[in-house]
């Protein structure tokens, strides 16, 4: 689940895995949450990744995405067939499965009826990937072709009424393929077929677990760093808190955390992290008042990937400053999740924006990079938080990005903007908070639009800017849906926003998922 198409392998220690084949399918991320969570280690790779370096990964089990192309396609992304003959179990997915029969010999057309949606599936053959499961369910297919024939050596597992090879499989060689979606939660019964594959087929045991990880990212942590010193960015999240625990039980005295106020914080947010570090953390601590340099850098910006870029690029810049002031950090510790890779954009993988921790690094950066992260989503890290002993507050924090307020001002950035979205997004946390509700959404601000609409305050006409709230509920932010928060609980909100921060005369409620949207708004 962890999978980085950019990274050269799995995390240091990790002895037992399996491998995802990406085609561009919309669900490849979510396939290797649900391997990750029958706890077994996987990663990502490009469906063209040579096989000398696919089987110098020694994975247990291969599964072959799902993707928009038609196999049949001139251009269309195959693996070399050889992939079938290593003797490793394999499961296709939908584009997947498809692929497996065009390449083996079998048939593969347009359908006729196409299906999409909630499907009846009916098993043919139970064993090994229905194991222990009814023999009429329910699926969810997003498909335009189908197998019609299998390939010599399978035979049809479980069908539908437009799909007469739902599933299929050749126990001799272990090599399965199902047409519909076993990752995503519309197909019920799912979670049991990947663990039958996992466990029965490729011989997995559930041994990926935060306890691993902790200990084989420590002990990791302290092959690569030897001797040297570290300079870990912390913003008092559970990403960069984490991140600093696990180096501190790696490295001890060799580690020192730096927070940098860069002037887009949340309300008090700099104030809490001081209190933070000084209450939970061994580690010495450098706090850097930047706000007015960044605030400079950002003078005239409106282009988010701008923003991005400038921040990224003082951040690096502030940290080898006192890298150098401290002798010769040769490591840059810092948060970084995989999120944040694949939006910031890989080779099969379009950007959707550019993290600043990791497409917004400068080519300069002289410190080498330590993410022990990296391959995690947002709730591992959590576990692996909890597992460290670290405390509630830090744990189940609320995400915030790197580049804070800045992209949540739209257009230019400046001081009264700041200030305004400040106090707003301290507004609704707070009403959040009060109801009851803030641990029960995974994300909640406020936006400042870059415009301004007619009002009326005090028999007065106003020209001010509105307030949009996000609050979203998400597993791992690669996906979300907008809360729905109580009416009163809104009107509240909106009232107090409205009354108590001046230059705002209207809110509005960003009713948007995740996607066609992203969370954040730049």
């Amino acid at each position: 689940m962890y999978p980085n198409m950019l990274a050269p392998s799995a995390p240091a220690g990790v002895r037992e895995q399996v491998v995802i084949l990406d085609f561009g399918g919309q669900y490849t991320q979510l396939i290797a949450r649900r391997v990750r969570e029958c706890h077994v280690f996987c990663e990502i790779l490009p469906y063209d990744t040579p096989l000398p370096a696919l089987k110098s990964r020694q994975p247990k089990g291969i599964i072959l995405s799902g993707g928009p192309a038609s196999v049949y396609e001139p251009n269309a992304p195959r693996v070399d067939p050889e992939l079938f003959t290593l003797g490793i179990p394999i499961l296709g997915i939908c584009y997947g499965q498809q692929l497996m029969a065009y390449l083996l010999g079998g048939e593969v057309q347009p359908s006729q009826e196409r299906e999409y949606g909630r499907t009846l599936l009916t098993v043919v053959q139970s064993e090994p990937l229905f194991t222990g499961l009814d023999y009429h369910l329910t699926c969810w297919m997003s498909h335009g072709d189908m197998v019609l024939q299998p390939p010599p050596g399978f035979e049809v597992l479980a069908e539908t009424e437009n799909t007469p090879v739902a599933a299929m499989g050749d126990r001799r060689r272990h090599l399965y393929g199902v047409q519909f979606h076993p990752e995503v939660a519309h197909t019920p019964f799912g979670m049991n077929l990947l663990r039958n594959f996992l466990y029965g087929v490729c011989g997995c045991s559930p041994s990926w677990t935060p306890a691993n990880f902790v200990q084989e990212t420590i002990e990791a942590i302290r092959r690569q760093v030897g001797q040297e010193k570290v300079l870990c960015a912390v913003s008092g999240g559970v990403d960069s808190c984490t991140v600093a625990a696990l180096v501190q039980r790696a490295v001890g005295e060799q580690l020192t955390c730096i927070f940098v106020d860069h002037g887009l914080l949340r309300k008090g947010e700099a104030e809490q992290v001081r209190e933070l570090f000084t209450r939970h953390f061994p580690s010495h601590l450098i706090f850097v008042d930047a706000r007015e340099r960044f605030l400079q850098r950002l003078k005239g910006v409106v282009d988010p990937e701008q923003k991005r870029r400038i921040i990224g690029e003082e951040f690096v810049r502030i940290f080898e400053e006192h890298a150098d002031e401290l002798g010769e950090c040769r490591f840059l510790a810092q948060g970084t999740l995989y999120p944040d890779v694949i939006e910031s954009g890989t080779r099969l993988a379009a950007k959707i924006k550019t993290h600043h921790n990791v497409g917004g690094l400068p080519e300069w950066m002289r410190m080498e990079l330590l993410e022990p992260l990296r391959y995690l989503f947002k709730d591992e890290v959590r576990a692996v938080a909890t597992e460290l002993g670290l405390p509630p507050s830090i744990v189940w924090r609320q995400p915030f990005p790197g580049p804070g307020l800045a992209v949540r001002v739209l257009g230019e950035i400046t001081g009264e903007k700041l200030e305004i979205v400040r106090e707003a997004d301290a507004i609704l946390n707070e009403e959040l908070e009060r109801s009851g509700w803030s641990r029960r959404v995974w994300q909640a601000f406020a936006v400042l639009p870059d415009v301004r609409s007619v009002g009326v305050m005090g028999d007065q006409r106003t020209y001010h800017y509105p307030i949009v709230l996000r609050v979203v509920h998400s597993e791992d932010a690669m996906t979300a849906e907008p809360a729905e928060l109580p009416w009163d609980l809104l009107l509240r909100i909106a009232n107090r926003i409205v009354n108590e921060v001046p230059g705002v005369n209207r809110v509005l409620y960003d009713l948007s998922s995740k996607p066609p949207a992203t969370i954040e708004w730049e």
